[in-house]
């Protein structure tokens, strides 16, 4: 088997998704953690045009981005499948895959907010995007699939693990069960997956480490701002 790699970053909910996908796969693989403070030649070599994590590389050839690489993987290493049989269904799971690219951050731009009239933007923004989830994503459904985590599941994992850390930060409450009853039933069976529970940040640590990555992007907007 040719050898794989992964340059990711701790805690970045994208470096995770493929963590995920490569372990829901048995994939053996070497992690290399970058400093994106410091970017490596290696990240630099294999990521020249956006010098962004995380990067697989798979016999010496980088793949970039991390719903790509999801998507390689899956065609890669068809075993335990993260997409349908049916192509229908395979579609619907693309489709998700890409709204979380297109809708997710703007729970990052809530996590950059003080309050006034940015946050409550940042939060109606992010409100429709769950309700968007709830409503049409999941409805009754354990996963975004069905029965089983898939590729939809890995995509999202950062509004079962990291917007719960953001709400902690700004001081607001997302998902509750009497918001959000189907949503808020996959976070909790999402973080009940063996392979997932066994591979995520540590929550403490996780919130010192962003707590810190807020505070100083804050400060560097300055007063007023």
């Amino acid at each position: 088997m040719e050898e794989v790699k992964l340059i990711g970053t701790w805690p970045s909910p994208f470096s995770y998704r493929v963590i995920w996908a490569l372990k829901l796969k048995g994939i053996p693989y070497e992690y290399i953690e970058e400093d994106l403070s410091n970017k490596s030649p290696m990240l630099l070599q294999h990521n020249p045009l956006h010098k962004k994590i995380p990067v697989l590389v798979h016999g010496g050839k980088p793949i970039c981005e991390s719903a790509v690489i999801l998507q390689y993987i899956e065609d890669m290493w068809p075993q335990n499948p993260l997409l349908p049989n049916d192509p229908h269904e395979r579609a619907v799971a693309r489709f998700w895959v890409q709204f979380a690219e297109n809708k997710v951050p703007c729970i990052w731009r809530l996590f950059r907010t003080t309050g006034g009239e940015e946050q409550e933007k940042a939060k109606k923004e992010s409100m429709e995007m769950l309700r968007a989830l709830e409503e049409h994503g999941l409805r009754d459904k354990n996963f975004f699939g069905g029965d089983k985590i898939g590729i939809a599941d890995l995509a999202f994992g950062q509004v079962a693990h990291w917007l719960e850390m953001i709400e902690d930060l700004v001081g607001v409450k997302l998902i509750e069960a009497h918001t959000f009853p189907h949503l808020h039933a996959w976070t909790k069976n999402f973080k009940q997956v063996p392979t997932i529970k066994e591979n995520l940040p540590d929550y403490g640590e996780m919130l010192m480490y962003f707590k810190r990555a807020r505070d100083n992007f804050l400060a560097s907007r300055g007063p007023g701002m």
